[in-house]
């Protein structure tokens, strides 16, 4: 069952009297469960493309469906909702509320979604616990290495139970040991929950861990490659994403 689908989705942006298309008709199908990598060098669409997925904007023309609901016939309460309930989103710069600690920081979309203070505290502590966090709740960001940070927000990603992790370039600023650290973290969540994983990444070690890479370049998929062809494949694709 394909939980994310886009249908010849364009996305132009204006600038004065020039256009830029930034997507050019994409069409793509995400099955429930799958960890998809979106690999593309700058200027490629793939930040568009994600954005798209995750309802942060929305096409020119073209629909996105998300559990079988077009996106852009949503109004603004129920994105919110969608946003809040369906999908969990992790970025490269950890987006943290500086001035809360860590249990405060992954509580915060559950208070949104209706849970009580007891509910959200006992299920934020379980959650930093499951990313190895346990010991650091009542740490704040600034007291918190950045591998530890990222880890904050894939519990917050959580947070809600979604059907749908959008982490956007989330290796982007961390070491070779810590970004391998949050990959693997990232696909055993894939595997234990059956949260779909959607990233867009530079980062080649994502493909040890995707089901399928999708490679665009200019505006549109190039081609979607399987993980079992990725060996043959991957000289390849550091030539287009490098």
């Amino acid at each position: 069952m394909a939980v994310v689908r886009t249908q010849e989705v364009k996305k132009i942006y204006k600038m004065g009297d020039l256009e830029l298309e930034a997507l050019k008709g994409v069409n793509i199908e995400i099955e429930a469960g799958e960890y998809i990598s979106i690999m593309g060098p700058s200027g490629s669409g793939k930040s568009t493309l994600f954005n798209m997925i995750g309802g942060l904007d929305k096409p020119t023309s073209g629909k996105v469906y998300i559990d079988d609901v077009d996106v852009a016939q949503l109004d603004a309460y129920e994105l919110a909702w969608l946003r809040c309930r369906k999908i969990g989103y992790i970025f490269q710069s950890f987006n943290l509320i500086p001035v809360m600690t860590a249990l405060e920081n992954v509580t915060l979309p559950m208070v949104f979604a209706g849970l009580t203070s007891d509910e959200a505290r006992d299920k934020g502590v379980v959650l930093l616990d499951k990313v190895g966090l346990g010991q650091r709740i009542s740490h704040k960001p600034y007291e918190l290495s950045g591998g530890q940070q990222q880890r904050v927000a894939v519990a917050r990603a959580m947070a809600n139970d979604p059907a749908i992790i959008l982490a956007d370039e989330p290796t982007g600023n961390l070491d070779l040991k810590t970004g391998t650290e949050i990959i693997d973290l990232l696909r055993e969540m894939n595997k234990q929950a059956g949260v779909t994983i959607v990233t867009a990444t530079h980062d080649h070690k994502m493909l040890d861990v995707s089901d399928r890479v999708v490679l665009i370049s200019d505006g549109r998929i190039e081609r979607i490659i399987l993980r079992e062809d990725l060996k043959i494949e991957v000289g390849t694709i550091d030539g287009k994403t490098e």
